[in-house]
């Protein structure tokens, strides 16, 4: 049985993909978080071809990823948010942050470790930017 897709699409931009990549795995497989940081690109965003073309090969980077049966989910965050902090569960606007260190989205996927993972996270087009970084994190194991 191959995994299950579904692509949700807005205005031409895929927000999510959702697959089951755990059905026809030889391999022990984990589960891993990248988490997207910078890669602004504003000068990419003021022109709408070279934005097309950019959001063209996240597409084609994540349905790679699906047709593997290696891509869990993804979804792209908003600019906007709100903080709840400490024991007197403060709420606040935020997150303010530099551009770098604001995080843009999210990608769960399959990797057998860290290697298998940072191969993944390097076709990740959000490289593409001197400022852009996946930072990759292991998911725990429900125990």
């Amino acid at each position: 049985m191959a995994g299950r897709k579904t692509y949700y699409q807005a205005g031409g931009v895929i927000l999510m993909i959702r697959t089951n990549p755990l059905s026809n795995c030889d391999t022990a497989m984990k589960e891993f978080l990248f988490l997207f940081r910078g890669g602004d690109g504003k000068e990419v965003q003021h022109s709408p071809e070279k934005w097309q073309l950019h959001m063209e090969k996240w597409m084609d980077w994540m349905s790679d990823l699906a047709k593997q049966n290696q891509l869990v989910s993804a979804q792209p965050l908003s600019d906007t948010g709100i903080k709840v902090t400490g024991p007197k569960k403060i709420i606040s606007d935020g997150p303010y942050l530099e551009g770098k260190e604001m995080v843009g989205g999210y990608l769960v996927c399959l990797a057998e470790n860290y290697d298998g993972a940072a191969r993944i996270a390097s076709g990740c087009p959000i490289l593409d930017f001197e400022d852009g970084v996946v930072e990759i994190r292991e998911i725990k194991e429900k125990n």
